[in-house]
């Protein structure tokens, strides 16, 4: 089986997108993140220049896949969208109940102060 993200099928800016993409990150964001001008990435994505090796590794990490993967294809790419999309529900889910939580520890503090 080819891997399409490997070279020579995908080029780095493909990869890039895809890292983005499934990092569930849209331009603006992925920018903001690393410090850029979203237009610094957009020309990255379509090839137009490259980012630098220490860039390259904050992509990385930014996005949860290997520097290998960014700049070869080989080895951890991005997670699977569905994945992602489960863990994204998880974690609002997570922060609807510590909402909650934050909004019944300040009624038990008034109803304490008042007491």
């Amino acid at each position: 089986m080819i891997d399409s993200y490997a070279e020579p099928v995908a080029t780095l800016g493909d990869r890039l997108t895809a890292a983005r993409e499934g990092a569930g990150l849209d331009i603006p964001a992925m920018a903001e993140a690393l410090g850029l001008r979203p237009e610094t990435l957009e020309g990255w994505e379509v090839d137009q220049a490259e980012p630098t090796a220490s860039l390259m590794g904050r992509i990385a990490t930014v996005t949860g896949v290997s520097p290998v993967w960014l700049l070869t294809g080989q080895g951890a790419g991005p997670q699977d969208a569905s994945a992602g999309a489960a863990l994204r529900a998880e974690l609002a889910d997570l922060r609807r109940l510590l909402a909650e939580a934050a909004a019944r520890v300040d009624r038990l503090e008034e109803a304490l102060s008042h007491g």
